[in-house]
């Protein structure tokens, strides 16, 4: 969905923010996740990489080297930090005011937590927690205040 000036809303932005992370990960690392899923909620986004690690690091896993490819992972990570928030920063139209890099290796998984200096265009915080507007209007909560 596209809200009204024009970015990315709900599960369209999840998918947006999906490709750009798993096209990254391809340019930079020569093999990009086979699987990816965005979440969002108020000024926290994240992405679930599944089946991330390249054949060498499935080797080195195999022969119990696991601490050197997550070793390695932290190091992309570090790496493409910049280049990840950037993308995150462009289609939230937020700014990343931190970023959080996790890897496992038994099931190959990876998260990529980044933190928002704002809700995502179009979210309010209500009670504690992130509605979208029209869900926050329903309930009688309008920037945080009572109809």
């Amino acid at each position: 969905m596209v809200s009204p000036d024009g970015t990315l809303t709900g599960g369209a932005l999840n998918a947006a923010i999906s490709n750009a992370v798993v096209r990254l990960f391809r340019e930079d690392i020569g093999k990009g996740p086979t699987k990816a899923r965005t979440i969002h909620s108020g000024k926290f986004v994240l992405c679930v990489l599944e089946d991330t690690m390249t054949k060498a690091e499935r080797s080195l896993t195999k022969y119990g080297r696991e601490d050197y490819v997550l070793g390695m992972r932290r190091a992309f990570q570090e790496m493409m930090e910049d280049e990840l928030s950037a993308a995150v920063q462009t289609l939230t139209g937020r700014k990343v005011v931190a970023f959080m890099s996790a890897n496992h290796v038994g099931p190959d998984l990876a998260a990529e937590l980044f933190v928002l200096d704002a809700p995502v265009n179009g979210e309010v915080e209500v009670g504690g927690s992130t509605k979208a507007i029209e869900d926050a209007a329903q309930a009688g909560h309008v920037a945080g205040e009572t109809a």
